[in-house]
Formats: C-alpha cells, structure tokens, sequence
C-alpha cells in the first residue's frame, strides 16, 4: 500500500514538472518571434514565414522530445521526429486560426479570435496525436488522445483573452496551452 502512495505522489511530483516546463516553453515561444524576426533572411515570402513560425516552435518541441523520450521505451529517433511533427503541428495551428479569424469577417472580434483559437488549438493536437500516435512511443488507443484534443481546442480559445487584454509581446495562450497539452501527452504516453 504504502508503494502505491509512493507511486502516486512520483507521478503527481513529474506531472508538476511537465506542466512547469509547458509553463516555461510557452514564455519562450511567446517572446521567440522579436528573436527570430531579428534573424537575417525571413522575409514575407511562404516558405521563409512558415520557417519563421516554425522556428517559433522550438522551445515546445524540445519539450516534447523530452517527453516521448523520458516516457516511452523507443529509441530516441522516435523523440526527434515527435519534435518536428510538433513543429510541423504548430504551423498547421497557426495557419488554420488565421484562416478561420480571416474568413470570419463580419462577425465581432471577439468571437473571431475564440473561433480562430478553438480551431488552432484543434488542429494543433490533431497534427501532434496522429504525428506522434503513429510513431512507436504513441498509443494506438484513439480514445486516450481525446483527452488531449479537448484540452488543446478549450486552451486555445485563450487567443481570445490575449487580444481582449492587447497583450502582443507576452500571452496567457502558450503558457497555459503548452502546459495543458504537455500534461495530457504525458499521461497519454505513459499508459
């Protein structure tokens, strides 16, 4: 009994430490792009924007790489290509809430940017659970993804309160996302 207890409060103490890191990779990601727009060569052309929001990934993708490393029996190619599908997930993310706020026209600014934040957080998730779920380290049990999707759609509509509170340079939505997604990926890959 008293190992069970032990147990428990390990896994309570590394999922603390998980949301910690999603905490402190989501600042980094939010003051990234003053970083990498200072990097000579990104221009406003396609390819060198969706470098330049990729980039901007890092911090959670190195975070993810940790995590399907630490949580899962595979070698650590499986962690690597969880870091680029992370990455990969974050620029679907981004371009989908753009496209969504854009063709959103007409309606008030704050149901753009909850629309717009529902579906990047949506489609984040759904990039990074079939990425990673198709790797060795992922669960091939649909159901113990939902957790994390609900998770990611929900925590994206934080868009919404980023632009309410005019907050351009540090944001309440990669924090708190970050982390949430963060916990939920643990749990999944630990099962």
């Amino acid at each position: 009994m008293k190992q069970a207890i032990t147990s428990a409060d390990a896994s309570q103490k590394n999922l603390f430490i998980v949301a910690a890191g999603g905490l402190v990779s989501g600042i980094l990601t939010s003051l990234l792009p003053a970083l990498v727009d200072n990097i000579v060569g990104i221009g406003s052309r396609f390819p060198l924007v969706q470098l330049r929001i990729a980039l901007i990934a890092v911090p959670f993708a190195v975070l993810v790489c940790i995590l399907v490393r630490r949580f899962s029996t595979n070698r650590g190619w499986a962690a690597l290509v969880a870091a680029v599908v992370t990455m990969i997930a974050f620029v679907c993310a981004v371009n989908a809430a753009i496209l969504v706020e854009g063709n959103t026209g007409d309606a008030p600014r704050i149901m753009r940017y909850l629309l717009a934040g529902l579906t990047g957080g949506l489609v984040g998730t759904v990039v990074m659970a079939l990425g990673i779920g198709l790797l060795p380290a992922g669960s091939r049990q649909p159901a113990q993804w939902w957790p994390m999707l609900i998770t990611g759609a929900l925590a994206g509509t934080l868009l919404a309160l980023d632009d309410a509170l005019g907050l351009d340079k540090i944001s309440f939505l990669y924090p708190v996302w970050q982390a949430a997604v963060a916990v939920r990926l643990a749990v999944v890959l630990r099962s």
